[in-house]
């Protein structure tokens, strides 16, 4: 059952957006199995990248500061890799409809400037992208699949399903191993809670922690699914170690469906602090909004036995715990003040 961690004891990988909250959990997973490991974050104002996510690790992880569009550098980082996990993306669906030609760059341009690397200097490398859930848009039936239609509702899952496509084409064009992981809602330490602009979860993580009111929007009746990062991590390493993974796309979704007001309400009850109140929608949220949402993720067990194994209780447990001890670290702006 564990073959597939053995699998990178000793083999070179690089990770871009290693700075951020799911790339860092990643790199040092890998670090931990024995791998030589590389990073790459542009450490872009906002976007989540923090040196404190590799603490403890700095001298076991080469940083590259480096922006995934930089082609020279890309193509020097990129060989001799055994195997590229790509996290690296703009993910928050306001900032892509506020701002859509950077998320075009981000989510589309600096996709296809790694695929062009690892083709000019390293076909033979093994790609395993960090695709989103976002690209279904609403969807038609519950649980969603990897055949429900691709309809996204925003500019982000625009760019991502093409990101994801590139992956795709490079597979099955030029022989570059690559796949998809379309994530749902993951969380836990290490995440981004300095504002709300990447997803309702880690602010509402950040809220209880400080013991202040959550915001609800409409009822609280939508449904979604919830991934703990170490869960999610472990979908990254079955895939980048899996041959029948290459050219597919795959859910990666969670095991305990919940309304969000069930949601805020265990999450209180695990803080042992804070309120709920529900409020209308905001008009720019509501118009991109995709409804109750929750995944399918068999084709994942299927080709790599990979299921969630960490439930929402104990992942909110861990999660508050590592907020409570490293709190500062991640509410406060380059200048050290507290961002709310």
């Amino acid at each position: 059952m564990t073959a597939y961690l053995d699998a990178y004891r000793g083999r070179r990988l690089l990770v871009t957006g290693g700075l951020g909250f799911i790339g860092s959990n990643l790199a040092r997973r890998l670090v931990d199995l024995g791998a030589h490991v590389s990073i790459v974050d542009a450490l872009i104002p906002d976007h989540g990248g923090n040196r404190f996510n590799i603490a403890g690790f700095e001298d076991r992880i080469t940083l590259h500061v480096v922006d995934v569009r930089d082609s020279a550098t890309m193509k020097r980082l990129v060989e001799g890799q055994d195997v590229v996990f790509n996290l690296a993306g703009q993910v928050s669906h306001i900032d892509s409809m506020t701002d859509p030609q950077t998320d075009l760059e981000i989510n589309c341009r600096s996709q296809l400037t790694l695929l062009e690397a690892c083709r000019a200097v390293n076909p033979g490398v093994k790609v395993v992208y960090a695709g989103t859930r976002q690209i279904y848009g609403r969807p038609d039936r519950l649980p969603v699949d990897e055949s429900h239609l691709v309809r996204p509702t925003d500019i982000n899952g625009i760019n991502k399903a093409a990101g994801e496509y590139y992956h795709l084409v490079y597979n099955n064009v030029y022989g570059i191993r690559a796949c998809s992981l379309r994530l749902t809602n993951v969380y836990g330490p290490r995440q981004l809670i300095r504002h709300s602009r990447q997803g309702f979860i880690g602010w509402f993580i950040r809220l209880a922690v400080e013991g202040r009111e959550i915001q609800v929007f409409g009822d609280g009746s939508q449904i979604r699914d919830f991934v703990y990062v170490d869960d999610a991590v472990d979908a990254f390493l079955r895939a980048g170690a899996t041959a029948a993974c290459d050219g597919g796309v795959f859910n990666v979704g969670g095991a305990e469906p919940i309304a969000h007001t069930d949601l805020v309400d265990k999450l209180i009850a695990a803080a042992g602090q804070g309120s709920k109140v529900f409020v209308p929608w905001p008009d720019e949220k509501r118009r991109i909004d995709i409804g109750s949402f929750y995944s399918d993720y068999t084709r994942l067990t299927q080709a790599t036995g990979w299921s969630p194994v960490v439930s929402l209780d104990e992942g909110f447990r861990r999660t508050l715990e590592y907020y409570r001890k490293n709190f500062a670290e991640y509410v406060h702006d380059v200048r050290g003040a507290a961002v709310r």
